[in-house]
């Protein structure tokens, strides 16, 4: 009887070990930059982002005669006083696939590799070399800035922003953190750079990434939050932890039964 009772506890204790490797996921797996006092007082990059294909601009021009400017902002009847993020859209800029816009007067103007501040300078300085205005002042804006969240986080899509620049982390705050089940370790960002489709992997348990080109998001970035260990055990044909419940209380029941 003593032998069967201990073959019992033996097989408890290895069904126990086995769900724990399982189910259980390290501390060092899930904490978020776990050296980040290595970067204390590292310069933060802020950086200009080139304007993309299917970008969509707000381009404003004033000058000392705000009638003198009017014939250069396009503003459709009904709008001037109108905030709303899509109506300003409707009055923006889409950028073509040839990386142009049609400005008005100035006619077609190549964007291509230009960030908002160079496309500023460029239409200030032909609207002033042509004679069409002088000391103009040119805002561009882009409207439509978005980054795209996918997999192991709280509230996937896709989620615009104004700001110029917002960080890697700030983003995945707005789909409400990674899920128990997200891969601090292997994040991945796809990004078009020059008309190229580059690919990173992110460990966010260091904080190396921080003084990285992936640091800040750029529009139009997707990031891919790829499932952890624990939660790769647990798909596939076993489903979940309850199913590998069931599965071991049926297998201790059965050697239960045998050993009497």
């Amino acid at each position: 009887m003593k032998t069967k009772h201990s073959f019992i506890i033996n097989i408890l204790v290895i069904a126990a070990l086995i769900l724990l490797s399982v189910s259980c996921v390290s501390k060092k797996d899930m904490l978020y930059l776990q050296d980040v006092d290595t970067i204390n007082n590292q310069e933060v990059r802020y950086t200009n982002h080139a304007i993309q294909v299917d970008d969509i601009l707000k381009i404003s021009v004033g000058a000392l005669m705000p009638e003198a400017a009017m014939p250069y902002n396009n503003v459709t009847p009904g709008s001037v006083v109108a905030n709303n993020i899509d109506i300003m859209k409707l009055d923006g800029y889409l950028v073509s696939k040839n990386y142009t816009i049609n400005f008005p007067i100035l006619g077609e103007l190549l964007v291509k590799e230009k960030t908002s501040q160079d496309l500023e300078n460029d239409i200030k300085k032909r609207l002033v070399e042509g004679g069409y205005l002088i000391n103009p002042n040119v805002t561009v804006r882009l409207l439509n800035a978005k980054v795209t969240i996918l997999g192991e986080v709280q509230n996937p899509g896709t989620f615009f922003f104004t700001e110029n620049n917002i960080s890697l982390l700030q983003a995945l705050g707005l789909a409400g953190d990674l899920t128990i089940n997200g891969s601090r370790e292997d994040v991945m960002v796809l990004r078009r750079i020059d008309g190229l489709q580059s690919t990173a992997r992110i460990n966010l348990t260091s904080a190396n990434f921080l003084s990285g080109p992936y640091q800040m998001v750029k529009p139009n970035d997707v990031i891919v939050v790829n499932p952890n260990s624990a939660k790769l055990k647990t798909a596939g044909y076993v489903g979940n932890v309850s199913a590998i419940l069931g599965i071991t209380s049926l297998l201790l029941s059965s050697i239960i039964l045998l050993t009497r």
